[in-house]
């Protein structure tokens, strides 16, 4: 069959591409930002097509000649989201009725019948509804919380779980839930391209296990190899509180808390299983889950992380070189130091910064900077990265955005904190003119009036300290690392 996949940039739709190959089919990739996709280990065996679900126009040629689209865009980090889910659910219902697409695939949510619901729960159902009401039979699968590592729900569970040995927590926690393992949920998506013409419904799916939040807590504690947690319930939290505890205690933000916490306030168990006999197979239970996911955490193998999928309206212009870029101003650190060490060397620190090794520079600066961009409900220090190693152009590192890499010779990233105006980071790494090799760093920030020009002063004494200690403890790293290898 011949699939389009929208999202494929984001965290289902980054490991539904490659499961879509290996069961023989071909694939397109709708993406607004084809470079995105150049790095990852299957762009060459895909079509990548530029386009956007709110523009109609580039659906077009995106969906001719498909069989299936597998819809898995949300909009979790906007104002206006459910308007942009119903528009964006519209135009694709109505490309693909034109082109003649045979089946339309999507990923909901799951709710209760009846009576309100949140607002993202609701969006969820709205977008389900549009497909199932268009011209083109659908398959909407509807899913609780996904248990997989890297996936916002995991994390979330993941950091409550291990940092807090007794837990306060809100009634919501005892509400039952069915969860279902990534691995269940991507076999569903692709076997949906084979059940038999006209089917037109939505599916309940989940997991064997159905629990309330807490036992999951306690569960996991117990697969994980932790202590028994205490957990004490309280009535007086409610949604939008947790989701600011969740901001601080987890790498997830708030933007993305509330909604998966506002999901949690309803009972999600499925009402029917029609599903696995029209999709036969067994089902992962939730301990396994739990602990193949950490086996991938563990392993630093995890495929996507829910930080992968790029922010819309998000700044996502190139580094400016010329400063009428910015209407005339934008402010540049500069620095540059020679070190005794290889490229190859320099470059494998380069490249390895952030997560788990840090920023190389007044540790303490970076984590109060991270915590208050948490507490404005930004991203944070958290966020981590995927692999210690390699990174790959689209990808979250901690707070940035990897824009650009060139593999031994450049690393741009681009700030996706709060801060009044577009900032950059760029390292780059040169041959020595005498041996050795040259780490050259850039900080550029585009102010965004009056308040992006009082940031920027407010913040240049520390400059010393913060990027001077970069470019010192950068090159001193690549050097103590080629003495090591050579002892």
């Amino acid at each position: 069959m011949r699939c389009l996949v929208t999202g494929a940039t984001g965290y289902l739709g980054g490991r539904l591409v490659p499961r879509l190959l290996a069961a023989g089919h071909q694939v397109r990739c709708l993406v607004r930002d084809p470079a995105k996709l150049r790095d990852v280990p299957w762009a060459d065996r895909v079509d990548i097509v530029r386009g956007d679900v709110l523009d109609e126009s580039s659906l077009r040629p995106a969906v001719a000649g498909v069989d299936v689209v597998h819809y898995l865009v949300h909009s979790l980090n906007t104002a206006d989201f459910a308007d942009a889910d119903r528009k964006g659910a519209e135009n694709a219902a109505r490309a693909a009725e034109e082109a003649r697409v045979g089946r339309i695939v999507y990923l909901g949510g799951l709710h209760p019948p009846g009576g309100a619901l949140s607002p993202h729960l609701a969006s969820r159902k709205e977008v389900g509804d549009v497909f199932l009401a268009s011209g083109v039979p659908a398959v909407v699968f509807q899913a609780a919380v996904i248990i997989g590592s890297g996936s916002a729900s995991f994390e979330m569970l993941r950091y409550l779980t291990e940092r807090l040995p007794v837990m306060v927590t809100p009634r919501w926690v005892r509400n039952r839930v069915q969860p279902i393992a990534v691995r269940d949920v991507l076999r569903y998506l692709v076997e949906a391209v084979g059940l038999p013409v006209g089917i037109n419904r939505a599916f309940d799916i989940g997991g064997p296990d159905v629990l309330t939040y807490q036992d999951m807590m306690l569960r996991y504690a117990e697969v994980a190899g932790l202590r028994p947690r205490r957990v004490v319930g309280v009535p007086l939290l409610t949604p939008k509180l947790s989701s600011h505890w969740v901001n601080l205690v987890t790498p997830v933000p708030r933007s993305i808390a509330a909604p998966l916490i506002e999901s949690l306030v309803h009972e999600v168990v499925c009402r029917e299983d029609d599903v696995r006999r029209l999709l036969p197979g067994p089902t992962t239970g939730y301990d396994q889950a739990v602990g193949l996911a950490l086996a991938r955490v563990r392993d630093a193998d995890v495929e996507t992380r829910w930080s992968g999928a790029s922010v819309p309206g998000a700044p996502s212009d190139p580094l400016p070189t010329d400063p009428d870029w910015s209407g005339g101003s934008s402010y540049v650190d500069d620095r540059e130091r020679h070190t005794e060490a290889s490229p190859e060397r320099l470059w494998a620190v380069v490249e390895g910064i952030g997560g788990e090794h840090g920023w190389y520079s007044f540790p303490l600066a970076w984590a109060v900077r991270g915590w208050l961009d948490r507490l404005v409900g930004g991203v944070g220090l958290r966020r981590g990265r995927r692999d210690p190693r390699r990174l790959h152009v689209g990808e979250a590192l901690d707070w940035w955005r990897v824009e650009e890499i060139e593999r031994g010779r450049l690393l741009r990233l681009r700030a996706e904190m709060r801060v009044p105006g577009l900032a950059w980071l760029e390292l780059r790494v040169a041959d020595g003119r005498d041996g050795g090799s040259t780490y050259r760093q850039r900080a550029v920030f585009v102010p965004r009036g009056l308040a992006g020009h009082l940031y920027w002063w407010l913040v240049w004494p520390f400059h010393g300290l913060v990027f001077g200690g970069m470019v010192r403890n950068i090159a001193s790293e690549a050097e103590l690392t080629s003495k090591f290898r050579k002892s």
